[in-house]
């Protein structure tokens, strides 16, 4: 598996991903329409970087003027693609099956989503997806068409807010930098929510380390018993 590794990696280098529209209600709100994305499908490295917020340089995103109107309690999809032409929904239309890793989403309440960088404090964790059974989060992603589910709760404040849809590729993560992280934000005006409990939040850049073991891991020996996904615990009514 030491010898195979590397040959993975070279044949994988340029398989990367986009979060690229959202499906609201069942209802697909578009390409690039209320969800910031980059002309480049390439990964950020540095978690330290203004970029791990909600992508950026050296993949520069695109403005939207769309805010998606959600409902608290209601489950979203981020729909992720390879290329932003691509319209199919074959797994390699997503991402190569060598991406194994978490998927992961946050939220962070905003005044104006359409202006706000996303970058430094708010952000809290609502959905991660590890290793389970033998699976990763990222691999349900890849077998379902691209789509990862992502539930809004019920008991945040109504307002505007970016979500953070994530996905970690941990192909070449036995060192730092090495993770690959995939991230767009989405622009949103959640209704309905009681505002019965606030959350803890972190900061982008700073909620993730270079030496997390989530960040910092060797997927391919010894074999993954266990795995935490970086980041705070998932925040829940």
């Amino acid at each position: 598996m030491k010898v195979l590794a590397p040959l993975m990696l070279a044949s994988a280098v340029s398989a990367h991903t986009i979060f690229q529209s959202l499906e609201v209600g069942g209802v697909n709100q578009g390409q690039g329409q209320g969800v910031r994305i980059p002309s480049y499908n390439g990964p950020i490295e540095d978690v330290t970087s203004n970029s791990v917020a909600c992508n950026g340089a050296p993949n520069p995103t695109k403005s939207t003027s769309k805010v998606i109107t959600v409902k608290a309690g209601d489950t979203v999809t981020a729909i992720w693609r390879y290329m932003l032409s691509t319209t199919g929904s074959a797994p390699n239309d997503v991402m190569d099956s060598s991406h194994k890793g978490p998927t992961i989403a946050y939220l962070k309440k905003v005044n104006d989503a359409t202006a706000d960088s996303g970058v430094g404090g708010g952000w809290f964790k609502i959905q991660e997806d590890g290793f389970n059974n033998g699976v990763w989060g990222t691999e349900k992603v890849i077998n379902n068409q691209g789509r990862h589910n992502i539930k809004i709760p019920t008991c945040i404040a109504p307002g505007q807010y970016l979500l953070r849809a994530e996905m970690i590729a941990l192909h070449g993560a036995g060192n730092y930098p090495g993770a690959q992280f995939y991230m767009e934000c989405a622009q949103l005006n959640i209704v309905g929510g009681t505002g019965a409990k606030t959350p803890s939040t972190v900061s982008f850049p700073g909620a993730y380390s270079g030496s997390d073991p989530g960040v910092k891991i060797s997927i391919y020996y010894p074999p993954v018993t266990n795995y935490k996904v970086p980041g705070p615990s998932v925040f829940t009514c």
